[in-house]
This record gives C-alpha cells, sequence and structure tokens, in this order.
C-alpha cells in the first residue's frame, strides 16, 4: 500500500488529497513538523526533511508536484488530467506548476521570517518581496477564474489541488486580505468536493 508522510499543514495535503479524488488507497504515516528532523523512518526516506514524502513499493519519492505527476500516471488521472492535444492542457500544466513554483515557494520565505528571523528582521527586504511576487501571481489566478471555474477551464483537475494548497498557505500567513472575491469562492467550492474533506477527516496529528 502507498505510505504518505505527511503533518498538517503540509504539501501533503496535495497528494492525500490527489489520492482521495482518485480513490486510490493509502497509509497516512503523521509526522510531526516540529520534531522531523528526529523521525528516523521519515529522514530514511526524505533526508532533506522536507514534506511530503511518499513509498510505493519500491518507489520512494519527494517533491509533491511530482508525486502527484506520478501518481497520475500510475493510477489513471480518473479525469484529473486533460490529455495530451486538448484545448485544455496548456491552462492545466501552466496552473499545476504555478501553484508551487510561482506561489507556495514564495510563502516558504515568508515563512522562515516570520518565524525564524530574529526580531528586527521579521519585516525583511526578502519577506516583503516575497508577499510581492506571490500577489503579482495571484492575478493570474484572478484573471483564469475571470474565464473559467476552474484552473485547467470547466473541469476540476489536478491544478486545482496544487493551486488551492498555495492560496490555503498563503491564507494561514495572513495574505487571504489580498484575495479578490472571486478567488475565496473559489477556495470554498473547492473545500466541498468529497475528495478535500475525505483528506481532512484521514489526517491526524502525530500522537
Amino acid at each position: 500500500m502507498i505510505r504518505v508522510y505527511g503533518g498538517w499543514p503540509s504539501r501533503s495535503m496535495r497528494v492525500q488529497w490527489l489520492l482521495e479524488e482518485l480513490g486510490v488507497a493509502y497509509e497516512l504515516r503523521a509526522v510531526d513538523l516540529r520534531r522531523r528532523m528526529e523521525d528516523a523512518e521519515f529522514m530514511a526516506v526524505n533526508p532533506g526533511g522536507f514534506l511530503p514524502a511518499m513509498v510505493d513499493g519500491d518507489v520512494h519519492m519527494v517533491e509533491s508536484l511530482a508525486v502527484m505527476e506520478y501518481l497520475l500516471e500510475r493510477y489513471g488521472p480518473g479525469g484529473l488530467v486533460p490529455a495530451t492535444g486538448a484545448p485544455e492542457r496548456p491552462a492545466y500544466l501552466q496552473f499545476l506548476h504555478l501553484g508551487e513554483a510561482g506561489m507556495a515557494s514564495f510563502v516558504n520565505i515568508l515563512v522562515a521570517s516570520r518565524f525564524a528571523a530574529p526580531e528586527g528582521e521579521k519585516d525583511n527586504f526578502g519577506a516583503r518581496t516575497a508577499v510581492q511576487m506571490f500577489t503579482g501571481r495571484l492575478k493570474l489566478v484572478e484573471q483564469r477564474l475571470g474565464e473559467a471555474p476552474f484552473m485547467a477551464g470547466a473541469e476540476f483537475s489536478a491544478a486545482d489541488i496544487s493551486v488551492c494548497y498555495a492560496l490555503e498557505f498563503g491564507a494561514r500567513l495572513g495574505l487571504q486580505d489580498r484575495y479578490a472575491e472571486a478567488v475565496t469562492a473559489y477556495m470554498a467550492r473547492l473545500a466541498e468536493r468529497n475528495g478535500y474533506k475525505r483528506m481532512l477527516e484521514r489526517w491526524r496529528p502525530p500522537a
């Protein structure tokens, strides 16, 4: 059975949500985010110490979007990926990767500044620039929602999982006041999906 090493909140959300949408059984192995470097089993799977990590037989993977692409290839897209050559495919690819490379990655800088920087450096140049970069890319999501209900077009796809995580990550850092009404409504719609709800129900904090 697939084993997902995850914590809450973390990018493991993407992998868990996708597995729920695909209807693929998995085991969730909770990792304490504050003490993950002391978790020998987890560190053996991912010496880099970041989440998620996934084991599927002999396959060991990290990086949430890479894991998602592997799962979609291995277990079938389940309607979550537009076909190669489909008119929705370019938007799908763009927003699948924008959710991490263009959005969530910048929030990481904000996390480091807010929670790890010395007191006088919490609102530093890097943190302010990260917010600007995130907000700039947020405009692409706003524009897309003015064209279609989901990132790939008329139907929900794995790109929505990627982007939704980034939006929730930003909201946890206090950026939600920058979200247009359409973005907030989009997040609320996605949170009503059964796969999303099952993902939340499955998660348990580490003992």
